[in-house]
């Protein structure tokens, strides 16, 4: 479906830029390593960057692949090919050459723009792309990419449509081979209305922190957001985190909302004074991974009056489906929230039935907010969505107040003895142990009862770890005894894709080998 309205007048964030490039041209819309680009700076740019596509053939529906690390550019490249009619890949730069030329062969990208520190690898995956093979670089030590985007610029003669695909967002491919979920515009401004409601974003002075890899949903869904509003978005640099360098661009850029994990919390919770050097901000968000009720309650001390805020969801949803208000932090620890407006929930057991409330079964989604479908992936795209729902694979239960609390992925459930058991509420409780920095749950076989849960953990101190006796007396009175750990592996660190989530089926097959080689004979 495309609009029958002219290029500028639909709500498209690339129409959106217009306006404000219109309405307020010297006003910051983003700031990188304390250079400011205004809107009438990313407008230009943009509409630049969009022509050479253009002479370079790249047109409507045809891919355009970015390899960057955090900066600018990845931004003006993905609205740069929106422009034209195109759809944005975002690739994760910390994948292997194998892993990106499965992308780029998948989705059939016909041009790849790449920052100059990844300009090596893009030359080493270039040859997967399809068409015409355009390779853009940014960065001083190449200056294609700069050279395009600084070139005239051209009024945009592409109709946008909102069901028209924006972005296809790998997902992370835990289990396999990574999906294409294809977003649409529409899918963008409904996380765009969903941000803006429970980020509380009413004011043109938002100034939002954009810390996380903008190859992530949950990056980009956060800038668009400010884009809708003429907002400024303060782009980190990749690397690894520093709670001191949190705090300094917190004070300097005079942040007011700020997406971190619970992790990272902790540790700018943990700076002297940390309050005193974020007195700007708003909103503090948070997500991805439980809180404790002592971080909670730490990060109410240390930012008082600044609500609180999490938010849940995935790629397949663009990606906000749940959020926990400040409000509810404490009370409702561990749960996920409720549901936002722009989304129809179900929870259902294998048979599309409804469970009773408090009860577990699957959640299911149906909405503006879910995505068009798997990328050339017709038999994984009806199974997701099978019985006219999109199928998260995270099971849930619902509290008598209509808050949602998630128990495990439905691939990750153990069955022993015939008894349910869900990873993710064991590791919860695990996650709460002193001795413990990090702890997965997976299952090993077992002969009496099929099979087992198994902990685990990187030890908070590699010279002093939890024993199985330690752990199950902290799970006592935390969980059912069914529940609780039979065996326990301790690890240096745990097996993680090059997005972070724990590889699963690697680690059942470590703890299985385990299994056996310490099982006497």
């Amino acid at each position: 479906m495309t609009s029958s309205r002219p290029p500028g007048s639909n709500q498209h964030w690339v129409d959106q830029i217009d306006r404000h490039a219109h309405l307020m041209p010297d006003r910051p819309a983003l700031v990188f390593r304390g250079v400011t680009t205004t809107w009438a700076d990313l407008r230009r740019r943009v509409s630049a960057l969009a022509g050479a596509l253009e002479d370079r053939g790249v047109g409507r529906g045809d891919r355009v692949a970015v390899l960057m690390s955090n900066r600018p550019e990845f931004l003006e490249t993905v609205l740069a090919a929106n422009a034209v009619g195109a759809i944005a890949v975002p690739v994760n730069f910390r994948l292997t050459p194998d892993e990106v030329r499965f992308i780029l062969s998948d989705s059939g990208s016909v041009a790849l723009a790449a920052d100059a520190g990844l300009a090596a690898l893009a030359a080493e995956v270039r040859h997967a792309l399809s068409g015409p093979a355009v390779l853009l670089v940014s960065g001083v030590e190449d200056g294609e990419f700069d050279a395009l985007a600084a070139g005239p610029g051209r009024e945009r003669s592409v109709e946008l449509g909102e069901l028209d695909p924006a972005l296809i967002m790998y997902t992370s491919g835990t289990t396999g081979r990574p999906k294409g979920a294809v977003l649409t515009h529409l899918n963008l401004a409904v996380q765009t209305q969903t941000l803006i409601r429970c980020w509380r974003l009413y004011r043109e002075d938002e100034i939002n922190l954009c810390g996380s890899p903008m190859f992530h949903i949950g990056a980009i869904g956060s800038i668009a957001p400010m884009i809708a509003v003429g907002g400024t978005t303060v782009i980190m640099p990749s690397g690894q985190f520093d709670p001191e360098v949190m705090l300094d661009t917190l004070e300097r850029e005079r942040i007011t909302h700020v997406f971190m994990v619970p992790s990272q919390w902790q540790a700018v919770v943990d700076v002297p004074e940390a309050g005193k050097r974020a007195a700007h901000l708003r909103v503090m968000c948070w997500g991805a991974a439980p809180a404790s009720v002592t971080l909670l309650e730490r990060m109410a001390a240390t930012f008082p009056g600044v609500p609180n805020v999490s938010t849940f969801g995935q790629t397949e949803m663009s990606p906000t489906t749940t959020v926990l208000d400040g409000d509810d932090a404490i009370r409702k620890i561990g749960s996920v929230g409720r549901p936002v407006p722009a989304v129809d929930v179900r929870i259902v057991d294998a048979e599309m039935n409804d469970v009773p409330r408090g009860e577990v079964g699957e959640i299911v989604y149906r909405g503006a907010g879910v995505m068009q479908g798997y990328w050339n992936l017709p038999e994984a795209t009806a199974d997701a969505f099978a019985g006219g729902w999109f199928h998260s694979g995270d099971l849930v239960r619902e509290d008598e107040e209509g808050f949602l609390y998630v128990v495990d992925r439905i691939k990750d459930m153990i069955i022993s003895g015939g008894e349910n058991i869900y990873c993710a509420e064991v590791e919860n409780v695990l996650a709460a142990h002193p001795a413990i920095a990090d702890v997965a749950v997976v299952a090993a076989p077992h002969e009496k009862w099929g099979e087992t849960p198994v902990a685990v953990v990187v030890p908070l101190d590699p010279a002093a770890p939890p024993s199985l006796d330690e752990i199950a007396e902290w799970c006592r009175p935390r969980m059912a005894a069914y529940k609780k750990p039979t065996r326990l592996l301790v690890l240096d660190a745990l097996p993680r894709n090059a997005s972070g989530k724990v590889l699963k089926p690697a680690l059942r097959q470590q703890v299985t080998e385990h299994v056996v080689a310490t099982e006497p004979s």
